[in-house]
């Protein structure tokens, strides 16, 4: 029982919910980077929401079924074809022994997640299935997936079923211009008054250097940094810090010109001052960004954040009555 990749696509890989855990020896959550995208398509399938999934990042892959399977299709628009025939995406849908699925390149959104009735049944290491590309471990071999890989596939559940379907008002948003909501860092107080409105006022661009390790966002104005000394192991530049851990979402502004938000397979700490972090909330949002897609950067409190994850949480149970 095996799904066979006959394309691979521009990097894709397996991943789940993550690892947890292990921040604090330096290994990240990884995981799927639109966390709730990934829980729409096992939920779909009749999987744990928690199954690995395939991840497929702006230029999809094509795959070849060797048995007969439920699968779904949810995330980025990209409109999956069996057999050149049209397949629903957000929808659960049946593909014989034999059958090819293709897609369509991605409309709106970067990534796309591929669930399949049973999962996709890699090794479990440190309780996850998801690859970590720089730890080159977990997923299928740890690294990105190649020509002639075949992916084993789980035994599905007695939920597995076509035909269901996430309500349209559940499905991830897939907007080219959006706000990202920020709590302010222990590093903000280095950025100038007039820096800090900046930032906020701004309207900032995707750069074609992001990645699962990290986001990067263009043309907006630099960011001029309060004077002080230097102290004693951090570096020359006023961007630099005596190194310190990284939160999941921080962002960081090497050099005060281009802000890089961390996401799931970033490194857990380094030397660069992190002047806020995107609320949980929002990471799945960063994850559906192709380059030159816009954000604005919004302040916000932890009152605001908590309540934000509290709204995140109440959607995916929605999704999980709507798909019960």
């Amino acid at each position: 029982m095996t799904v066979e990749i006959v394309k691979p696509g521009l990097a894709t890989t397996i991943q789940d919910a993550g690892r947890p855990g292990y921040y604090n020896v330096g290994i990240p959550l990884s995981g799927a980077l639109d966390q709730y995208s990934f829980r729409c398509a096992n939920l779909l399938v009749g999987n744990d929401e928690n199954a690995a999934v395939i991840e497929c990042t702006l230029l999809a892959p094509e795959l070849l079924f060797n048995v007969a399977a439920i699968v779904a299709v949810t995330g980025a628009d990209a409109t999956p074809r069996v057999n050149g025939t049209t397949a629903p995406r957000n929808e659960s849908f049946a593909v014989q022994a034999g059958d090819k699925v293709t897609f369509d390149f991605m409309r709106l959104g970067a990534r796309a997640y591929v669930a399949v009735a049973g999962g996709i049944d890699v090794p479990v290491i440190l309780g996850s299935r998801s690859t970590y590309g720089l730890g080159a471990f977990g997923g299928f071999q740890g690294r990105k997936l190649a020509v002639g890989d075949k992916l084993p596939i789980g035994k599905p559940s007695a939920a597995a079923k076509a035909g269901r379907q996430l309500p349209a008002e559940l499905a991830m948003p897939l907007p080219k211009e959006t706000e990202l909501r920020v709590v302010p860092g222990l590093y903000f107080h280095r950025i100038t008054e007039a820096s800090a409105d900046n930032f906020f006022a701004d309207t900032w661009a995707v750069a074609p250097e992001a990645d699962r390790i990290g986001y990067r966002y263009k043309q907006g104005r630099p960011l001029q940094w309060r004077d002080r000394k230097q102290p004693f192991g951090a570096g020359s530049d006023p961007s630099n810090i005596v190194d310190a851990g990284y939160p999941y979402g921080s962002i960081q502004v090497p050099g005060g010109v281009e802000p890089i938000i961390l996401h799931r397979d970033a490194v857990s700490g380094g030397g660069y001052a992190m002047i806020g972090t995107i609320i949980s909330a929002d990471m799945d949002k960063i994850a559906q960004m192709q380059p030159n897609y816009k954000a604005r950067f919004v302040r916000v409190d932890m009152d605001a954040a908590l309540a934000a994850r509290a709204e995140y949480k109440a959607r995916l149970d929605r999704v999980r009555k709507a798909l019960a």
